[in-house]
């Protein structure tokens, strides 16, 4: 599973001319479900994401999380995440879960990071054509892959 976690003072979602998610201060979330993920990878990522101190505290440090902060999220599918360019300059998706799987995980994924205690967890349409808008705060970007939480 893979994600890419921007620090938002606002973001939202729309899907055919409606939004769909919308948050204030918090996380976008863009979530690539790849080929094997499984529900503990869910579990993973949301509580490392959930946990991630990347908000400023009154000394003005990077020290606090998304939980300490009361922070939202926006997450989005994403499986262009999961893109192969080794060969050539068309990605081919092969590595990212089929749709059923992925759909399945990243509605788990979602509930974990409400079971984590993220109070509003805002979702795009999965599969859909999405116009994301977003004002990254910082710019904080961080990606994130559970690969490296893989045992050899």
């Amino acid at each position: 599973m893979k994600a890419v976690v921007q620090r938002v003072t606002r973001a939202n979602v729309t899907v055919d001319g409606e939004v769909t998610g919308s948050i204030g201060g918090g996380f976008l979330v863009l979530l690539g479900v790849a080929w094997g993920d499984t529900e503990r990878e869910a579990a993973l990522l949301a509580a490392k994401i959930a946990k991630l101190r990347v908000f400023r505290d009154d000394a003005g440090k990077m020290n606090l999380s998304l939980l300490d902060t009361q922070g939202s999220a926006l997450v989005i599918s994403q499986f262009t995440l999961c893109a192969d360019i080794k060969k050539g300059n068309r990605p081919a998706f092969t590595d990212a879960a089929p749709p059923e799987e992925a759909n399945a995980l990243y509605d788990r994924f979602c509930e974990c990071l409400r079971s984590e205690g993220v109070q509003s967890v805002q979702t795009g349409v999965f599969g859909a054509e999405m116009h994301v808008e977003l004002l990254n705060h910082g710019p904080v970007t961080i990606l994130m892959d559970t690969e490296i939480w893989r045992k050899p």
